[in-house]
C-alpha cells in the first residue's frame, strides 16, 4: 500500500470517530447538554445490547478468542504494574495514576475503531477486549479505589450480565427468536455513536491545571501500551488481525470511566480528568501511528 493510499485509509477510519466526537464537543459548547440520563441509558441498555448481540451471534467462538482475551489482560496488567512505581517516583498517589494508565478507552473509541478498520466481522473480537477491560475496571478498579467493594455482585452490572447471557446463548447454542435478535441489535447500534458523542461533550471539561502529569501520562500510556503489546503478541504467538487489534488496543487512550470513578470515590477527580481528557486528545496522534504500523 503506497503512502497516499494509506493516508486516505487512515482518514476514512478515523474521521467518523473524531467527527462524531467533534460534533459532541461543539454542540456542548453551545448548549451545555445534561448527559447523565443518556450515559446511564447507554451503559444500562444500549452497550449491553451491543455486547449480547455480538457474543450471541452464530459466528462467535469463545475458544478462538481466548488468546486475544489473555493478550488484552496482559497488556492492561503490565501497564498498571508499570504505573505503580512511576506514580511513587513522581510523587503522585498511585490510586490517581494507575487507573488511567491501566484502563483504556476500549468502548468509546476501541469498538468503532475496530469495525471501521477491519469490518463488522471484527466486532466480536473488539467486544472481547472491551469486556476484559470493562470487567477489570468494575472489579479490580473499583476495589482499588474502595476496598469495601463487593465483587460477588459484579454480575449485576448490565454489561457484565449481558456478556454472561451472550456467552450462555453461544456456548449452549440456545435458539433466539430472529425478530428479538434484530431488536437487540438495533438497540446496540445506538451505543457507539452515543459513546462518541458523549466523549465529545466530556471534552469540554478539559483543564490544563495538571498539565505536566497529564501530558506525561498522555505520552507514556500509548507508547508503553504499544511496546507491551508487541511483547505479548510475540509471547502468545498472535498473528493477523488479532495481533493488529491487540497492538491498536495497546495504543488506546485512558477510559473516560476513570474520571467517573475518581469523582465517585473522591480520588483527585480534577487531576484524573486532566489525565483522561488530554490522553484522549493525544489519541489524534497515536492512533494514526498505530494503525499505520498494522495496516
Amino acid at each position: 500500500m503506497d503512502e497516499q493510499s494509506l493516508s486516505f485509509r487512515l482518514l476514512a477510519i478515523l474521521f467518523p470517530i473524531f467527527g462524531i466526537v467533534a460534533a459532541g464537543f461543539f454542540y456542548a459548547r453551545q448548549h451545555k447538554p445534561e448527559m447523565a440520563v443518556a450515559n446511564r441509558l447507554n451503559m444500562d441498555v444500549f452497550v449491553p445490547a451491543l455486547v449480547f448481540a455480538a457474543m450471541a451471534g452464530k459466528s462467535f467462538d469463545l475458544a478462538a478468542y481466548a488468546p486475544l482475551a489473555l493478550g488484552g489482560f496482559l497488556v492492561l496488567a503490565a501497564c498498571g504494574l508499570l504505573a505503580w512505581p512511576l506514580a511513587k517516583l513522581a510523587g503522585i498517589q498511585p490510586k490517581t495514576l494507575v487507573p488511567p494508565m491501566l484502563f483504556n478507552n476500549s468502548g468509546n473509541i476501541g469498538l468503532p475503531l475496530a469495525v471501521l478498520a477491519w469490518g463488522d466481522s471484527a466486532l466480536p473480537a473488539a467486544v472481547i477486549l472491551f469486556m476484559v477491560e470493562n470487567t477489570l475496571h468494575f472489579s479490580f478498579g473499583a476495589r482499588l479505589l474502595d476496598p469495601t467493594t463487593r465483587l460477588l455482585t459484579l454480575w449485576r452490572i448490565p454489561v457484565v450480565f449481558a456478556a454472561i447471557a451472550g456467552l450462555a446463548v453461544a456456548l449452549l447454542k440456545i435458539p433466539v427468536w430472529t425478530p428479538l435478535v434484530i431488536a437487540i441489535k438495533m438497540l446496540g447500534d445506538v451505543s457507539v455513536p452515543l459513546l462518541l458523542f458523549a466523549l465529545g461533550v466530556r471534552m469540554t471539561d478539559v483543564t490544563f491545571s495538571e498539565w505536566k502529569v497529564a501530558v506525561g501520562s498522555a505520552l507514556l500510556r500509548p507508547l508503553a501500551g504499544m511496546l507491551i503489546a508487541l511483547g505479548v503478541i510475540q509471547l502468545l504467538g498472535l498473528q493477523g488481525r488479532d495481533a493488529a487489534m491487540l497492538f491498536v488496543f495497546g495504543a488506546l487512550p485512558p477510559a473516560v470511566l476513570n474520571f467517573l470513578f475518581a469523582e465517585r470515590y473522591k480520588q483527585e477527580p480534577q487531576r484524573v480528568a486532566s489525565i483522561v481528557l488530554i490522553g484522549n486528545l493525544a489519541a489524534l496522534l497515536f492512533l494514526p501511528l498505530a494503525l499505520a504500523y498494522v495496516l
